[in-house]
């Protein structure tokens, strides 16, 4: 009973509802609100600001990732986890060490 929900009858895995679409969708609109709303109204200083903009662009992510890439809904979600932890931190590998070398390049000074 359990695999006849996770497919239609033609055999095809079912996405999200269209329940989850929705709460994703709002979801991204109040992630993407709030920071607005913050830099536009200057309420924060510089590193709080910047707090709010990268932690709602984490939740955000985070959201995209169960609402609309079903990274849970597959067979073996553990591998699609794995993935893109390791994706993440190749990604945040390059990009600090292209930061830190930008930073200390004995040339440059």
């Amino acid at each position: 009973m359990a695999e006849h929900n996770a497919h239609d009858s033609h055999g095809h895995e079912q996405h999200g509802s269209v329940k989850s679409y929705v709460i994703g969708f709002i979801l991204s609109i109040v992630l993407t609100i709030i920071p607005l709303v913050v830099v536009l109204n200057d309420i924060l200083n510089r590193t709080g600001t910047m707090a709010i903009i990268l932690g709602a662009a984490a939740l955000q992510f985070m959201v995209q990732l169960f609402f609309f890439m079903h990274i849970r809904e597959t067979g073996k979600p553990r591998w699609n986890v794995m993935a893109l932890i390791f994706g993440l931190l190749m990604m945040l590998t390059i990009v600090i060490g292209s930061i830190w070398i930008m930073l200390n390049n004995a040339v440059a000074h």
